[in-house]
């Protein structure tokens, strides 16, 4: 029985990560109708609904997350044991799937996906962007990058690069007419572009003189996402407190003025991180060694 239904379950997962038929058939080469089927054909097999369908949204019901939960570690080992016979080719080869922050993408990946697409072509690197903490193993991912603040214990962890900096920029257009802070307390009389993290409203944090101190302030917009901020920030909206390296460009340039340096805080930079310190397929151990020498060299 647990081989007529393997494949099927596959399917699932994969409508389930997607949250869409049709993206899930781009991926697999299937068409969404015939997704459609088999998942019918899957629940009704199992006699439990595992899918919640609309014209908008395809969810999984509580059945099925339940069923997913358990399922996907099986999965994965099944991925991964398949995936280790790239060990025997002359070439590594496969899907590598990462977990990434949003501001990983640009501060670290970005600079590096060319060359390593042209180094190993057998390779496709397939992207997860969340600033969320989720699980490798039960979300089917070889890896993830992340500022090592963020990391959990147990995994195997990699730096890529030094530490980075939280830097305080805006843009020449919501500087003019306007005096610049000379202090971080001097933030609290002009718009600040807020960042809404897991635990709230992130607090900018400073350091200076051998003392750490966080910043209350406060601005006409609030977002969790990284682009956006870095929209609201080129626009001239307000003052915002990136990662360096996301804005290192924008400021050469002049796009983006510092503000506050000599207060800027220091802080563990980015790491790949795994869950297994044995048995890494090919694909990750030759990604882990590319970015390594990129970034650390």
């Amino acid at each position: 029985m647990l081989s007529d239904l393997l494949p099927a379950i596959a399917l699932f997962e994969r409508v389930a990560h997607h949250g869409s038929f049709t993206r899930a058939g781009a991926e697999l080469g299937v068409s969404p109708s015939a997704l459609s089927q088999s998942l019918r054909m899957l629940e009704a097999k199992l006699g439990v609904r595992l899918l919640e369908r609309s014209t908008r949204h395809v969810r999984p019901t509580e059945a099925g997350r339940r069923f997913l939960d358990e399922a996907r570690p099986g999965l994965s080992t099944l991925a991964s044991a398949v995936e280790g016979l790239d060990e025997s080719r002359h070439r590594p080869a496969g899907l590598l799937r990462l977990n990434v922050s949003q501001s990983a993408v640009k501060s670290v990946l970005q600079p590096h996906l060319a060359a390593f697409a042209d180094a190993f072509p057998d390779i496709v690197v397939e992207l997860h962007c969340d600033n969320a903490l989720l699980d490798l193993v039960a979300g089917g991912f070889d890896a993830g990058i992340r500022l090592g603040e963020n990391l959990t214990e147990g995994v195997v962890a990699v730096p890529l690069g030094p530490r980075q900096r939280l830097a305080t920029v805006a843009a020449p257009s919501y500087l003019a007419g306007r005096k610049p802070p000379r202090t971080p307390d001097d933030l609290r009389e002009h718009r600040c572009i807020q960042v809404r993290l897991q635990s709230g409203i992130y607090r900018w944090e400073y350091a200076h003189k051998g003392r750490d101190f966080a910043i209350e302030t406060h601005g006409p917009i609030v977002t969790n996402d990284g682009a956006a901020m870095m929209a609201a920030l080129m626009a001239g909206v307000g003052i915002a407190c990136p990662i360096e390296a996301m804005v290192a460009d924008e400021m050469a340039a002049g796009n983006l003025v510092p503000l506050l340096k000599a207060w800027w805080p220091s802080f563990p930079g980015y790491y790949l991180y795994h869950s297994t310190r044995v048995n890494v397929p090919r694909k990750l151990r030759e990604f882990i060694d590319f970015m390594t020498a990129r970034c650390n060299g």
